[in-house]
């Protein structure tokens, strides 16, 4: 049995794309995943399981699609994997003075190699974008909300979908997972 940590993209934002954290680990015990904990009501599940990340990321879809009806992206790493992010953060000093304002970006595909240089290009507010193995992590020191870098954007210039959590975020799930 391996450790796996499951993001799920764009649930609970604001009134729409409702998606209840019960239900969640509900699926995810049918799904034959065992110790299934989530984390906050942003889509983070942490689970033991056989076999590949691929296959638990398409269960989970395609039951999110059965269960409530909702269309959802899945990024699926193990615990293994994670540890190598976290120990990989290129922006350690600027997440540990502001861990809210550093982001984790998990595609669903390797980034393309140009992606933190096309996302630069489009800067605004001093944010930067660095990737990393297979993923991206932005920095946002004005905060996310005035940044001009929209979920669309990043998408389209990184060549997959993305999921992004913060620092702590990730740390918790780090933890969670025993990494």
């Amino acid at each position: 049995m391996t450790t796996f940590i499951a993001l799920l993209r764009g649930i609970n934002v604001g009134s729409t794309r409702k998606l209840p954290m019960a239900g969640l680990r509900a699926l995810g015990s049918e799904l034959g995943f065992a110790a299934v904990q989530t984390y906050i009501q942003s889509g983070n599940v942490v689970f033991t399981a056989s076999g590949p990340a691929a296959a638990h990321a398409a269960a989970l879809e395609q039951g999110i699609v059965r269960v409530f009806g909702l269309q959802v992206d899945v990024m699926v790493r193990t615990a293994a994997q994670w540890g190598q992010i976290v120990a990989g953060n290129p922006l350690r000093a600027e997440a540990q003075a502001e861990a809210n304002h550093v982001l984790l970006g998990v595609p669903k595909q390797p980034p393309k190699a140009d992606a933190a240089a096309k996302l630069q290009e489009r800067a605004t507010a001093g944010e930067r974008a660095v990737v990393a193995g297979e993923v991206l992590w932005f920095h946002y020191p004005n905060g996310i909300g005035g940044t001009r870098w929209s979920p669309a954007l990043i998408d389209r210039l990184v060549g997959s979908p993305l999921t992004a959590r913060n620092w702590r975020t990730v740390l918790q799930l780090a933890a969670m997972a025993g990494v």
